[in-house]
């Protein structure tokens, strides 16, 4: 019963031909499938061939997208459902319902994962990821229209599904496409997309600060452009190609994630993942409710708070973006496996130390910006994972694994949300509590398997 079928854990690589050289990207055929994407030695960006600077744009541009869609909901999180609530003021109902959305959204990202991880190892990466981007724009476009909270749930919920399956098919186009040795770096321009579509997102409620709140997710309707592009322009690797060929039209099963050597793989990274993205989700979401509630905060005015949030979030984003390539220089000199578990106690260190104590707002913009810049563990896993897992179960089980870690973050959201959360001491607490969640994402990454360092890995496998 333990042992899955053939096709869905191989863990060899499709065998190529001996006559094909894997760095050309003109070369004969492997499989019958013609080689687009060149694995060039470290001679730099122009040995790369047009189809892996497409694949790499188009998965660069769609985490952007990610980013921006992501936290639109975040930054008019207050002001939207009350209006949708008819208050004017928070209370406990208000609280409630907030949380209520931000965990369905956490919930669809997660269901999302894994859905359009699947549907990458079936029906191909780039389909997938013209898919993914089409869910995330039409839907967060939609938002703009409703009219109650559970409408608004509804929506957030049906982007999620797309914004998490963006995540595995991307980051798998890319493991199979680009240099194997380029991986960290990777992994850190990649994240940064993500940081820079947070601050349009921010950006974008900046500008719109003085219209109701509803049309900050009109911007969200621009990554469909992106999909038309990516159907015409980004083929699929020839490495999922092959696979398809050599299982002989076999398709694995998700169940395949939790059988043989494959299982351990599935249930550490769940773990690792559940738990710190857990406790970065409640900074991100509770953070941006505590820091209007400070005491030397509490009498200003809602544009004053805004500009304080607004001025937060840049910072803690902008920071992140140095984070990721440091976490990336970690990866590259001590390998994947300790770079995740120091960046998982430093993120603990820097989040403990923000909350173990009342602060004010100008030491709260002193503290918080260390905890962007340890987020750069995030990136780590977008080249990390997916090469852990089978070629026919990559998106499937990069995506399940990293993204069902919400599904606990969400429990977390609507938790604390519910709790009568009256006073700042409440609101800091549950963010100090929260930061011990990253010490045993730090134990079990230390039981991770390791990806070969760079200098190890031959060119062309």
């Amino acid at each position: 019963m333990d042992q899955p079928s053939t096709a869905a854990v191989s863990d060899n690589p499709p065998v190529v031909p001996s006559d094909v050289d894997p760095g050309s990207a003109e070369g004969p055929s492997v499989l019958g499938i013609k080689p687009v994407y060149a694995d060039p030695t470290e001679t730099g960006l122009r040995s790369l061939s047009s189809a892996q600077w497409r694949s790499g744009i188009a998965a660069w541009l769609g985490w952007l997208f990610d980013g921006l869609d992501m936290h639109l909901y975040t930054l008019v999180a207050t002001p939207f459902v009350l209006q949708l609530l008819s208050k004017s003021k928070l209370d406990a109902e208000a609280n409630h319902k907030m949380a209520l959305i931000q965990g369905s959204f956490l919930v669809g990202w997660a269901i999302g994962g894994g859905f359009f991880g699947r549907l990458g190892d079936v029906l191909g990466r780039s389909r997938s990821l013209a898919l993914t981007i089409l869910t995330y724009a039409v839907f967060t476009g939609l938002s703009f229209v409703a009219q109650t909270w559970w409408q608004l749930l509804i929506f957030r919920f049906l982007a999620a599904l797309g914004i998490g399956g963006e995540w595995a098919v991307g980051s798998s186009l890319l493991s199979e496409t680009w240099p194997k040795r380029w991986r960290p770096w990777v992994a850190a321009c990649l994240q940064t997309a993500v940081n820079i579509g947070v601050l349009m997102a921010t950006a974008a409620g900046v500008l719109l600060s003085d219209v109701a709140p509803r049309y900050v997710f009109l911007v969200g309707i621009l990554p469909a452009l992106l999909v038309f592009w990516i159907r015409k322009s980004v083929p699929e690797p020839a490495e999922w190609h092959a696979a398809h060929a050599e299982a002989g039209g076999e398709v694995p099963h998700v169940t395949d994630l939790f059988r043989g050597s494959v299982r351990r793989t599935t249930v550490m990274t769940i773990i690792v993942c559940a738990c710190s993205l857990t406790a970065w989700w409640a900074f991100m979401f509770w953070n941006t409710q505590y820091m209007p509630r400070l005491p030397d905060v509490a009498g200003w005015t809602d544009a004053e708070k805004r500009r304080l949030m607004s001025s937060s979030f840049f910072l803690v984003i902008g920071v992140s973006i140095a984070g990721n390539f440091f976490a990336a220089a970690l990866a590259k000199l001590l390998g994947f496996r300790r770079a995740i578990v120091l960046m998982c106690v430093g993120f603990f260190l820097t989040m403990f130390g923000t909350y173990v104590v009342p602060r004010d707002h100008v030491s709260m913009m002193r503290w918080i910006p260390w905890v962007g810049f340890f987020s750069g563990v995030f990136g780590l896993f977008t080249m990390y994972l997916p090469p852990l897992f089978p070629t026919l179960l990559r998106t499937t089980g990069a995506g399940f694994s990293y993204n069902i870690g919400r599904i606990v973050a969400a429990a977390g959201t609507v938790f604390f949300g519910f709790r009568q959360l009256g006073n700042v001491d409440d609101f800091r607490r549950v963010l100090l509590y929260t930061s011990f969640v990253f010490l045993p994402a730090a134990a079990v990454a230390l039981l991770l398997p390791e990806l070969p360092k760079a200098e190890e890995l031959p060119e062309g496998v």
